[in-house]
């Protein structure tokens, strides 16, 4: 099992001075976050990236850059992958409080990060904790 999976943080989000709900304080793991559950996990993806959207990153082209730098990933095939297997084209400018755009890039980049296809009930899941608990 993945570090992610192990850690109920499917976007392998870095500990930092943000704090998620859902979120174990402190995080057995030295480097991630760790979650209650996988829906808390994905919740918080679905939060990182909308405070990007925020903050101007426009698509999945720009975002991924920012979320998994090229310093630590192979960022042109992240981008690609996501891309591929979300079916939304990398600068389609992306709504990040639609479902029907999010849950497939982030089912993506979960994917991306494990190694294995998300499962997508516990996506949809993250992404309803986000709906009720908009930051």
């Amino acid at each position: 099992m993945s570090r992610g999976l192990r850690n109920n943080n499917p976007g392998n989000i870095r500990i930092s001075k943000v704090k998620y709900q859902g979120e174990v304080t402190p995080s057995a793991d030295s480097a991630f976050k760790q979650f209650t559950s996988m829906a808390w996990g994905y919740r918080a993806m679905f939060v990182l990236l909308d405070s990007y959207r925020r903050s101007g990153y426009q698509n999945i082209k720009q975002m991924i850059p920012r979320y998994a730098p090229p310093n630590e990933n192979s960022t042109e095939n992240y981008i690609r992958s996501v891309s591929l297997w979300s079916g939304i084209l990398a600068d389609t400018p992306l709504d990040t409080r639609n479902p029907a755009m999010m849950i497939p890039v982030v089912s993506a980049m979960s994917r991306v990060e494990n190694g294995v296809a998300a499962i997508e009930a516990q996506v949809k899941e993250g992404w309803e904790l986000f709906v009720k608990n908009k930051p």
